[in-house]
C-alpha cells in the first residue's frame, strides 16, 4: 500500500489547537471556586487520564460523586470556553493539514469537545477545508473516544481502519485508535507527560510535522 493511501485522523484540544495554557488557567479558574489547590502543568500532565472523573480522583484522592462532578465540570467549561477562542493552532498546524491534502492525504477530526462548540473554532482558524469531516462529541460521556472513533470511522466511507492513523495529544487517542484497528501516533505539546504517553505503546513525537512523517512510515 503506497503513502498516498493515508488518512489522518486528527484530534483538537492539545493537538491542532494550542490550548494546555488555557486547560491548566480554566482548570486552577475552578479550583479555585471550588476551594481546592491550584495544580501545575507538569503535574497536570502526570496525572491526567480519561475517563476525566478518574482524572480528579488522582487530583483529590477520591473519586467525585454525581452532583460534584457536574459541579466541576461546568465550572471547568464555563472557564474554559471564555479562552478557547483565543488559542491559536499549534505552530505549522495548518501547514501541515495543506501539505497532507497536496499530497493525496485524506483527513478528518474527532473531538471529545462539543460538537457545537468545535465547528465554529475550526472554521474560524480557516482550516475546515482540509477535512472530509469533523466531529465534536454530541453526547454527555466521559468514557473517551472509542465509542465516537467507531462512528467517526463508519461515516468515513471507504476508508479501511488499516489506512488510518490518528494523531493526538492524550493516551486516549492510542485506545480508541487500536479500537477500530488502526495505528496512532502521539503528541507531547498537550495533556500528557512523555512518560505516560510512552505507556500507551505508540510512537511519541514532540511536534506535528514529527508526527505526520511518522503517520507515512506506518502505512507506507
Amino acid at each position: 500500500m503506497g503513502k498516498h493511501s493515508a488518512h489522518l485522523v486528527w484530534d483538537w484540544n492539545g493537538t491542532l489547537l494550542d490550548d494546555i495554557g488555557a486547560v491548566i488557567d480554566a482548570t486552577n479558574a475552578a479550583f479555585a471556586e471550588l476551594g481546592l489547590e491550584p495544580v501545575t502543568l507538569a503535574r497536570y500532565r502526570e496525572l491526567y487520564c480519561v475517563p476525566v472523573p478518574l482524572f480528579y480522583e488522582r487530583l483529590l484522592g477520591r473519586l467525585p460523586d454525581d452532583d460534584e462532578w457536574a459541579v466541576m465540570d461546568g465550572a471547568f467549561h464555563r472557564h474554559y470556553w471564555t479562552r478557547a477562542d483565543a488559542c491559536g493552532l499549534t505552530d505549522g498546524a495548518a501547514e501541515l493539514l495543506a501539505a497532507a491534502a497536496a499530497a493525496g492525504r485524506t483527513q478528518s477530526l474527532l473531538s471529545l469537545a462539543p460538537h457545537e462548540r468545535l465547528l465554529p473554532l475550526v472554521r474560524q482558524h480557516g482550516i475546515h477545508d482540509w477535512f472530509v469531516r469533523v466531529d465534536g462529541r454530541t453526547d454527555q460521556s466521559t468514557a473517551g473516544k472509542a465509542a465516537h472513533m467507531v462512528r467517526h470511522l463508519r461515516a468515513l466511507d471507504g476508508v479501511a481502519p488499516e489506512r488510518v492513523v490518528v494523531i493526538g495529544d492524550a493516551a486516549d487517542d492510542a485506545v480508541a485508535a487500536a479500537h477500530v484497528g488502526a495505528k496512532a501516533v502521539l503528541y507531547t505539546g498537550g495533556s500528557h507527560s512523555r512518560a505516560s504517553l510512552r505507556a500507551a505503546g505508540v510512537p511519541v513525537v514532540d511536534t506535528l510535522a514529527e508526527a505526520v512523517a511518522v503517520a507515512e512510515d506506518l502505512i507506507a
